[in-house]
């Protein structure tokens, strides 16, 4: 999966991808090169999991970012800009909240104004697309009519109405068919969006960061259909990224912080676009693994290797606290909280589980 970061010029943006992905980049000037880089998922349950098995070998999840040049119409106007967004899963609406005079802004610091700037911009360019297949179909329909072809117009029909009513179409009630049917637009207003409101420091920033959202009245866009939003402090987490786990604790709880803005960052995108984490844990490696919300027993086989998922026969499941709790593996079984589960065990955000196969 990957995740677009979008937003104006001198929002925190390209430092916000640098402090996440731990990568050093050159001045980006005007070139509208996409930048990508990987970061792992911090979790405490895998930490935990760990610790109890001390394996040769922990990997976390990872999410993928693209960091894009500053957004705006002309931007969305250059293919190679629109083909870098396009390609992403959900989208990072990285916001201004802070005031530094060293950083020039034009006018007020205004998020809410900066949403809906951005956001306008998502929905001409995908208007501009529905408009041109819609052309394209009057004439394929003309020559012949299909049932396809006839979904496929009155779904675009929709589509066009809703973002002439300044709807992105994120928020326009789709079926299943109905978004397989248009998903090759892949159109940039329809891909969830995370909010992130970049704050200035300050001695209260653990508060700040709370009331964030509310400060700066995001939370009616934040509650719309695939929408979602937090609060950051980019200076903060820059220097957290220097530091080594003791230091970086010992500085968060300075700020009355048990957690770094990051780390709600990633959940909240996680949770934004339905996926959930589950584990496999054994002397040699403890893992977390990625899969959609709603995922069975097989799917979840698959994502540890196609070969599972055609051959699966059972999951040994536990939650991953309950397996704490018992100790080990053996005594879970024993008590009783280590089940087999078949095919159509629905994989729960937290699960550890061995697969077994007949491959």
């Amino acid at each position: 999966m990957k995740t677009g970061i979008i937003g104006l010029p001198q929002v925190g943006k390209t430092s916000l991808f640098k402090i996440l992905t731990k990568a050093r980049l050159d001045e980006r000037g005007h070139s509208r090169q996409e930048h990508i880089g990987v970061a792992r998922v911090p979790d405490e349950r895998l930490d935990k999991l760990s610790a109890l098995y001390s394996p040769k070998k922990t990997t976390y999840a990872s999410v993928e970012f693209v960091d894009v040049a500053a957004i705006g119409q002309e931007a969305l106007k250059e293919t190679a800009f629109l083909t870098s967004l396009r390609n992403v899963d959900a989208l990072i609406h990285v916001l201004r909240a802070f005031e530094e005079e060293s950083i020039a802004h034009v006018g007020p610091i205004d998020p809410l104004r900066d949403i809906r700037s951005v956001e306008f911009d998502l929905m001409i360019s995908d208007l501009t697309q529905v408009e041109k297949r819609l052309e394209r179909l009057e004439r394929d329909l003309k020559k012949g009519r299909t049932n396809d072809l006839e979904h496929e117009q009155s779904l675009l029909l929709r589509s066009k109405e809703a973002l002439e009513k300044e709807l992105p179409l994120r928020e326009l009630e789709m079926t299943a068919e109905e978004k397989k049917l248009i998903k090759g637009f892949m159109f940039l207003s329809q891909k969830p969006i995370l909010y992130v409101l970049n704050i200035g420091e300050s001695v209260t920033l653990g508060d700040d960061l709370e009331a964030a959202v509310s400060r700066w009245k995001l939370g009616e866009v934040a509650h719309r259909p695939n929408a979602g939003a937090t609060a950051i402090c980019g200076k903060v987490e820059a220097e957290l990224a220097e530091m080594d786990d003791e230091e970086a604790a010992e500085f968060l709880g300075s700020y009355g912080l048990h957690e770094s803005g990051l780390v709600r960052l990633i959940r909240k995108s996680y949770e934004l676009q339905g996926l959930i984490s589950f584990f496999t844990a054994g002397e040699d490696e403890c893992r977390a693994w990625t899969i959609p919300a709603g995922s069975k027993a097989p799917q979840g086989a698959g994502a540890i290797h196609s070969d599972l998922e055609h051959h699966f026969i059972r999951a040994e499941t536990i939650r991953w606290d309950n397996l704490l709790a018992a100790g080990s593996e053996a005594s879970a079984r024993a008590k009783g909280t280590l089940r087999l589960e078949g095919k159509e065990y629905m994989v729960q955000d937290g699960d550890v589980m061995h697969i077994r196969h007949s491959g």
